[in-house]
This record gives structure tokens, sequence and C-alpha cells, in this order.
């Protein structure tokens, strides 16, 4: 048995779960989200708790039945406290400015890059150099962080660009780093 997949998922207060057949959708204070359960998955209510089984142990449904778990469980925080990633700009003259819903990034790029996020996402900025990414979608929010750090990745030389909060950056030597008088 998965030992993810075995474990019960605690449904809290305000959140409910509607299990059709083929898909399973949940509500909470924060939103609507449905998946498709594939086959050879099952989910079950009871009292407070979420269950998910498999009919079979052949190997796809093993690794389908863990996947499932972990994304309801993902769907439910979703939906009761919501995901955030925050990410920082270093280097000088690296900023960001809010524009209603879109963020505007100046990178040290001869142009100011505009960055509209998808619906569901929402960016906020914090000072300057800081940008916090919210959604109910736990892969919404990380997808949209990986696309504005892709913007500017960290370079290995100097550690300046788009980074995670609380990210390190391991430096390189540089041209003359290495060698030995």
């Amino acid at each position: 048995m998965s030992r993810i997949g075995k474990m019960p998922i605690h449904i809290p207060s305000g959140v409910e779960i509607n299990i059709d057949s083929p898909s399973v959708s949940v509500k909470g204070p924060r939103g609507t989200l449905a998946i498709s359960i594939p086959n050879g998955i099952n989910c079950e209510i009871s009292e407070e708790t979420l269950n998910i089984t498999r009919n079979d142990d052949l190997k796809p449904t093993k690794a389908l039945h863990g996947l499932t778990r972990a994304l309801l469980f993902n769907m439910v925080t979703g939906v009761d406290l919501g995901f955030r990633r925050s990410l920082e700009l270093i280097g000088i003259g690296y900023r960001v400015q809010q524009n209603n819903e879109s963020i505007t990034l100046q990178v040290g790029f001869s142009h100011n890059v505009e960055f509209d996020p998808p619906e569901g996402v929402k960016l906020e900025v914090e000072g300057t150099n800081r940008i916090h990414i919210d959604g109910i979608d736990k892969q919404a929010v990380g997808e949209v962080a990986a696309q504005i750090k892709k913007i500017r990745p960290p370079n290995p030389y100097t550690g300046k660009g788009v980074r995670y909060l609380g990210e390190q950056v391991r430096l390189r030597p540089g041209k003359t780093g290495g060698r030995r008088a």
C-alpha cells in the first residue's frame, strides 16, 4: 500500500467535497477546484475525512494512488488556506512595479518586461524588490513563479537576478578564482 496514498485527508470546516464518479470537486471559502479521478482509484468520505483507495496492485495504479491523494490534499488546502510563493530581485537597479493585475520588471534589459498573471493567480509587490504570488491552485502558483524567475535567472558568478525568497545561490569562482600563484 502506498504510504502517501493511504493517509486520510482531513476536511476542514467550510470545505465541501462533491464526488461524481469520474471527477471530484472541492469548494471552499477561496474558490472551487475540480479534478478527474483515474480508473482504479476510489474516493470515499467518512465523517470529516476523505479516503483514497485503489482496486488492484498493478504498478500504474499504485503510482496513481499516491499522486491522486497528493492532488486532492493540495486542492483541499488551496480552497481553505491558499498557496503563496515569494520571489526577490537581487541586483543594483533591479526593481518591480505593480500595474493593476500585472507587474513590470526592470532587470537589466534595455526594455521593461511586462508580466500578466493567468486567471486565478494574484501578484502582489512588496517594496521594490519582492513579489508575492497567491492562488488556490498549487501547480499554477509554482508555474507562474518559475515563469517570472525564468525572465532573469540568478547569475552563477554574481548572484544577480530573480530568485525564490530564501534561495541560496552557489557562486562560481571567476576566471582567476582557480589559479594559484
